[in-house]
């Protein structure tokens, strides 16, 4: 009987411990799946605490929310800003996330409107993403924090956008602060590969063998004709092209004088769609003047896809330079169908490909006349 006693507590003793070491090990697995505070730095240079895991996120000012639904996890964002839902043209992230215009609204948007604090507050983010175009300095972004009581994460498109080391350094702190790591960096990989390609692409040609280029009726702070173009235009450099506008030593943003541009008289004139309207315009009042380059004569002007729509469609940019590739170097390009191309950049950046709309709203690649 005494045995049996015995017997039956070191039953219990050892159930017991059995019990103990679940909880524990429970309690360890819950511990390692929730994270700890951390600090994340922004691309300001602040440091940002943030306690636990992000479950909720908005995302601010121009180019915020694009640059989010890249990298981070949309069902998060909680609150949408007006300018995102009065016009979804051109901005695939908003053409694949349609779900997205039924948020509520926290603000107007837009590059002269600050952001409205008590509404961003009203639905109760634990984070805050926006862009330098918003909280251009530290300053600003400590005081939205403050008003807010939320952290206030900055990112940034840096000077390019395409292409541009901040825009790679951007997602990536997405990915750290959603605890969506993976996700960001195949982004960022992936854009490095398109890079890699087109330069490998066209890297070894001839100078003999580049036409000359010109891009014109890009949109800056509004559409412009012809004489809208860029020095050291990224989506040129991306395929080693000769941009004519280059050897005046301008960079960014640029407005020529069109006898300037017959002065060059380059081999291949690219158009944005969105200054497409005005260059017609202008066409039928002056015809003299494009008649007499080559480019227009020879029938070699070409239509890109605007990328410009409260920022820059990171995603768009690429499929142009493709598209400029396979105009200036045919041979270098022929396994490319640009449509089909198109398809697969925008897909790996929104999560659908939603081209041919883009294509609806604007045009398709190809040549386009003055008619």
């Amino acid at each position: 009987m005494k045995k049996l006693t015995i017997l039956a507590m070191a039953c219990i003793i050892l159930i017991a411990a059995v019990c103990a070491g679940c909880t524990q090990t429970n309690e360890k697995s819950n511990s390692l799946s929730e994270p700890e505070n951390r600090v994340v730095t922004d691309l300001l240079g602040r440091k940002i605490e943030l306690k636990g895991a992000v479950e909720k996120v908005v995302a601010i000012g121009p180019g915020a929310l694009r640059l989010y639904c890249y990298a981070g996890d949309v069902s998060k964002v909680v609150g949408i800003e007006q300018m995102e839902v009065d016009d979804v043209t051109g901005r695939p992230y908003i053409l694949a996330n349609k779900q997205l215009t039924s948020l509520p609204v926290i603000g107007a948007g837009g590059p002269r409107n600050a952001p409205d604090s008590e509404k961003i507050v009203a639905v109760a983010p634990d984070v805050i993403f926006t862009t330098t175009s918003y909280a251009g300095d530290i300053a600003t972004a400590d005081e939205l924090q403050q008003k807010t009581q939320i952290p206030v994460v900055v990112l940034n498109y840096g000077l390019e956008s395409t292409f541009d080391p901040d825009v790679d350094a951007s997602l990536l702190l997405i990915g750290q602060v959603m605890g969506q790591e993976e996700k960001s960096r195949e982004i960022v990989d992936y854009i490095a590969q398109c890079k890699n390609d087109l330069n490998d692409r066209t890297k070894d040609i001839a100078d003999s063998d580049r036409p000359t280029a010109y891009v014109g009726g890009l949109g800056a702070a509004g559409v412009h004709g012809i004489e809208s173009t860029r020095g050291d235009y990224a989506l040129f450099k991306a395929v080693n092209a000769v941009n004519v506008i280059d050897e005046t030593g301008q960079t960014g943003s640029v407005m020529i004088d069109k006898e300037k541009l017959l002065e060059w008289n380059p081999d291949r004139i690219f158009i944005d769609y969105s200054g497409l309207t005005m260059v017609r315009d202008d066409y039928s009042t002056n015809p003299q003047i494009y008649q007499a380059l080559s480019a227009f004569k020879n029938g070699e002007i070409y239509a890109q896809l605007p990328y410009n729509w409260y920022h820059t469609n990171i995603e768009v940019s690429i499929c142009d330079a493709y598209y400029i590739g396979e105009v200036l170097y045919p041979e270098q390009f022929k396994d490319i169908d640009i449509v089909e191309k198109s398809g697969e950049i925008i897909n790996r950046f929104v999560g659908k490909n939603v081209y041919p709309v883009l294509a609806d709203q604007f045009g398709e690649f190809g040549k386009i006349t003055m008619e």
